[in-house]
């Protein structure tokens, strides 16, 4: 069992006015996830504690290291606390960390457990971390405030100089959707969205959703994908106008490849978008608060985090769940 792993470790006494012990998920190998208890490092004077009420389940990376198809990269490894999609309030603050008890933050995770990786370690009851890791968000967003890091995500794939907005979007799930959004935030026209699961094809804003196979458009300026599947690069070259762009927005597990002829000929451009910085979460969160980004219909299931296992599962294969949040109320 999971929990044996971690109450296997040394337990250390109780210091302060709370606990150093916590409830959270952990991943003890592939497809091996269970609520457990872990050991928390107790936070310096730049630190704070924050009793998570809401954590989003990533659907991109946290299915990797759920299935062990996760490429190998320094710090990987088992048994590990995922998330980094966590929102709730400050109940410790030191003096340096520049919040107060009673805060509602978003944190994009943390590494801090004893004897477990802290990747991404935001699926806890309670976790510490640095001030400075820390965004303050209105308490009314409810779940929805743990979409910041995603919707972050998607702006900074956007943002930045020399960035086309995107003509055509590839997927409709919430990075998808986020993008969308964004692009009619900023004034751009509203995008075509491709998604091939009929189910995915609901829920659309102001921009139309559409049956790749049905579209013959040829001359896209800027192509978004938001899919992660590496093998549509070639077809997505032949969508591009001449000197178009494809912008990876997605995470992908192997390498990717292209013919060469095609792109040379449309003059094509490639760029990957990275994560987000603390400049796009501020931002987003500025969008959130003015009205201009909604995150309104994209938390499709909420789970108790007590049937985190069952939850996870769902997140990751069911076609319908576009995005499922942990609530964290019921656990002590």
């Amino acid at each position: 069992m999971v929990a044996s792993l971690a109450t296997a470790l040394p337990i250390a006494q109780v210091e302060g006015s709370w606990g150093l012990q916590t409830k959270a998920v952990i991943v003890a190998g592939p497809r091996v996830l269970e609520l457990g208890e872990a050991e928390l490092i107790a936070p310096e004077a730049d630190g704070i504690v924050v009793d998570v009420a809401w954590s989003g389940i990533s659907t991109g990376t946290e299915r990797l290291f759920w299935s062990g198809e996760m490429p190998a990269f320094p710090g990987m490894g088992y048994p590990l606390v995922p998330g980094y999609e966590s929102a709730g309030e400050v109940v410790e603050a030191g003096p340096a960390s520049g919040f107060a008890p009673g805060d509602w933050v978003f944190v994009p995770g943390a590494s801090c457990y004893r004897g477990l990786r802290g990747l991404f370690g935001g699926a806890s009851r309670r976790i510490v971390t640095a001030g400075q890791r820390a965004t303050r968000i209105d308490r009314s967003l409810g779940a929805e405030g743990a979409l910041l890091a995603l919707a972050a995500t998607a702006r900074h794939a956007i943002a930045g100089l020399d960035h086309r907005l995107p003509d055509l979007i590839v997927g409709h799930g919430v990075l998808g959707r986020l993008l969308a959004r964004l692009t009619i935030a900023a004034g751009g026209r509203p995008p075509v969205v491709w998604e091939t699961s009929p189910a995915r094809r609901e829920g659309a804003r102001g921009y139309e959703v559409a049956d790749p196979a049905a579209d013959d458009r040829r001359d896209y300026g800027a192509i978004y994908d938001a899919s992660g599947d590496g093998g549509l690069i070639d077809a997505l070259i032949g969508r591009l106008a001449k000197g178009g762009e494809i912008v990876l927005a997605g995470f992908y597990t192997r390498p990717l490849t292209f013919a060469y002829p095609p792109a040379f000929m449309k003059e094509a451009r490639l760029r990957v978008a990275a994560e987000w910085t603390a400049e796009d979460l501020i931002a987003t969160r500025a969008l959130i608060e003015s009205g201009a980004l909604s995150l309104d219909g994209l938390v499709t299931h909420v789970s108790p985090a007590g049937a985190a296992e069952r939850a996870y599962a769902t997140a990751f294969t069911d076609p319908a769940c576009l995005k499922m949040i942990l609530d964290w109320s019921a656990v002590a």
